[in-house]
């Protein structure tokens, strides 16, 4: 990559806005500090040639950021301005433990973002080529490597930050720790196929493209608004799994 890195600009703007939000008592600054920290890891990852197009990556890495970032800032402005899946998560209690605020956040932001970025930063002719399809979702499922190696160091880092601990939830963080990594594992397939489902819709125009959004956006949400219920969260997540499929086309719209 040549000029400014983008990356470095982006952990930056992220630094600046962790702080804002730590100043203000802010419950999002769980999830921020902890996706801080993962980008970082990220820079790294880039420096150390992990990804087959670092230039793509690292502008994808920010694009992708961007809409999460936004959604806190308009949240801290007018909550009701943005998308459901974010509405629900940056409105959560304040009182959940940092855990349950990470998790909340990192579902919005996989969920509902992931595919859409994924969509921005590939066009039509990434789509048509199989080559650069397959090129884009090797880089894609590297990422996963990157996460995995942050699940303990997160786990850890949350519990300096506040998190309250039974003697179970210590005799089960390995247990936790593991099905973290494959929730992130399937959900990034799920995001996968997501994508290729918006991707169909855009090549049928903005209104197809919109309804899908929509559909979307209400699957991302009906998953956090599950994930907001009292009780065993890791066992309904094993369940129903991490990551939420596209419904069906409705009806009168042609399928992706």
């Amino acid at each position: 990559m040549t000029g400014p890195d983008p990356v470095l600009a982006l952990v930056a703007r992220m630094a600046d806005l962790l702080r804002r939000l730590e100043d203000d008592g802010d419950p999002a600054r769980f999830f921020l500090s902890t996706y801080l920290r993962t980008t970082r890891a990220v820079g790294t990852a880039l420096a150390d040639g992990a990804f087959e197009d670092p230039a793509w990556v690292a502008h994808w890495d920010v694009d992708f950021a961007d809409l999460y970032l936004r959604a806190v800032e308009n949240h801290r402005r007018t909550p009701a301005a943005v998308a459901e899946p974010w509405r629900l998560a940056l409105g959560a209690d304040p009182s959940l433990r940092p855990e349950a605020h990470v998790l909340l956040g990192m579902n919005a932001h996989i969920n509902f973002d992931l595919p859409q970025s994924l969509v921005r930063m590939m066009g039509p002719p990434d789509f048509a080529d199989p080559g650069v399809l397959a090129l884009r979702r090797r880089d894609h499922e590297r990422i996963d490597a990157v996460l995995a190696g942050r699940v303990a160091e997160e786990d850890v880092a949350l519990q300096g930050a506040g998190g309250r601990r039974t003697t179970l939830d210590r005799v089960l963080a390995p247990a936790n720790r593991t099905a973290g990594r494959l929730f992130l594992r399937e959900s990034r397939r799920t995001v996968w196929a997501n994508a290729a489902e918006l991707h169909a819709a855009r090549l049928r125009g903005s209104d197809a493209y919109a309804a899908r959004l929509a559909d979307l956006e209400q699957a991302s949400a009906a998953r956090v608004r599950d994930l907001l219920r009292p009780g065993p969260v890791l066992l309904r997540l094993a369940v129903r799994g991490f990551g939420v499929p596209l419904p069906p086309a409705r009806d009168g719209e042609p399928a992706g």
